[in-house]
């Protein structure tokens, strides 16, 4: 039974236990002027047929366009096994109790998804799992601020390069912190940081941003940025595709200083590991750090331990949150993790296996090529940024490329993401992106119909 309902002598009951006459009372200590009236938004209630049948209609709606979007939410190819496997009874309904060891299960492949993470990052360190990879950025900046302690400063330095859409969640939860975040500009012929660009003295800085690859799918300089950082005495947070981990250079090995070599702090979003594309979610963010660094980590770290007779057990430790230590000394307010998603991740990565995670990568790499050869023949595309890259690129269009994407979606083609609002600068650029799941025929097709489009 997916619910139990409370009947009318249920609720009565529970309101004379509690010693009121109706729910509203249960509410009497919020000020009149701070309650909200209806909600005009929200369409009056329905019986489970008819909601049944509105939501078998919208389904219907649902078209099997070619995607050729990326910007963080990518179409990749989910083996059956995956979802088969998550979503059976003892892993679909499992969540961490706060007895935590009674869920030895749980705790196992929370362990497993942490040293899968710390392999593919080259990080010494990997948490359970955050809400997304907007948020993971955010907790990674407030991470940086606590663990940098020479630096007093808070200030961030924030490449224009990553995702616009994880800058703005970020700012939404630091800025009222004390922390600055100072954007730094690309280089407008590779869409790259330049490390010569970066000022010989900084001054006080608490931490530097490397995404890799960046927004526009170009790869860093991220071995200079890191050694740039860290002579200043910054941290390096990396923000990264765990797709491309496979077969660039990880975050662990940023760097060509033997000193304090390595990103310190890594995170991104999971949604590339197994997650399909479900009308924007749920994703999952993930985290992994030096170890030096742990105890300011944020969300869950599973351990392993052996119990009194020796065997092998899973258990919660350095839980930094406010349900367990004094709330000044936590380190979040995060009080889970997005735990089907990371099983989901888990299982992919382990049916996948480090070979199959290459052979993804590789793919998604020669797609992309290939689809930026075949669009870049059609008359007044011109492709932007000279540097090598991963999964995205930017095509410069001879029309609003916002108008191109409307017409492409009327010939069931999802043909990238417009940066007009987020980079005016360029014109009508067009972020595109091709995945494995592309075929051919596919990048054809779209090569035919923008033809079409722009004729």
């Amino acid at each position: 039974m997916p619910f139990i309902p409370h009947t009318e002598d249920d609720t009565r009951a529970m309101l004379a236990t509690c010693g009121v006459d109706s729910i509203e009372d249960l509410f009497d200590e919020i000020p009149p002027e701070l309650r909200a009236d209806a909600l005009d938004g929200i369409p009056a209630g329905r019986d489970e047929l008819a909601v049944s049948r509105l939501l078998h209609a919208r389904a219907a709606e649902n078209a099997q366009p070619l995607c050729f979007s990326g910007a963080g939410a990518y179409e990749h190819h989910i083996p059956a096994a995956v979802w088969e496997i998550t979503t059976r009874g003892e892993y679909y309904s499992a969540y961490t109790p706060y007895q935590a060891e009674a869920s030895q299960g749980t705790l196992q492949l929370l362990y497993e998804f942490q040293t899968m993470m710390a392999e593919l990052t080259a990080m010494e360190v990997a948490n359970a799992s955050l809400y997304d990879g907007a948020t993971a950025l955010a907790e990674a900046v407030l991470m940086a601020v606590r663990a940098n302690r020479k630096s007093k400063a808070r200030r961030i330095f924030m490449p224009r390069t990553v995702h616009p859409r994880y800058r703005d969640v970020m700012q939404t939860i630091v800025r009222h912190q004390g922390i600055t975040l100072e954007l730094l500009d690309y280089n407008s012929a590779g869409g790259h940081i330049d490390p010569a660009s970066l000022p010989a003295e900084p001054g006080d800085i608490t931490a530097l941003v490397i995404p890799q690859p960046n927004f526009f799918g170009v790869l860093e300089d991220a071995d200079a940025l890191t050694d740039w950082a860290h002579t200043h005495g910054a941290l390096v947070i990396g923000v990264v595709n765990p797709t491309a981990m496979a077969v660039i250079t990880p975050p662990g090995e940023w760097g060509v200083l033997d000193e304090n070599r390595g990103a310190d702090i890594v995170c991104g979003e999971g949604q590339p590991l197994g997650i399909p594309l479900a009308s924007g979610g749920p994703y999952f963010g993930f985290m992994c750090c030096k170890q030096k660094i742990v105890r300011q980590m944020p969300g869950r770290i599973i351990g392993a331990t052996v119990d009194l007779e020796g065997k092998r057990g899973y258990v919660l430790t350095l839980q930094a949150r406010e349900q367990h230590i004094r709330r000044s000394k936590a380190t979040s307010n995060i009080c889970t993790n997005q735990g089907l998603m990371t099983t989901a991740a888990t299982i992919y990565m382990t049916v996948m296996g480090p070979t199959g995670l290459e052979r993804v990568a590789r793919q998604c790499h020669a797609n992309t090529r290939a689809l930026v050869q075949r669009l870049g023949e059609t008359d007044g595309v011109e492709t932007l940024f000279d540097r090598p890259g991963f999964h995205e690129r930017v095509l410069r269009l001879p029309r609003p490329a916002g108008e191109v994407l409307a017409e492409l979606a009327e010939r069931s083609i999802l043909g990238g993401v417009d940066l007009a609002a987020d980079y005016p600068e360029l014109g009508h650029a067009l972020l595109v992106c091709a995945t494995e799941t592309r075929s051919e025929a596919d990048i054809d097709a779209y090569a035919k119909a923008l033809a079409e489009v722009l004729g």
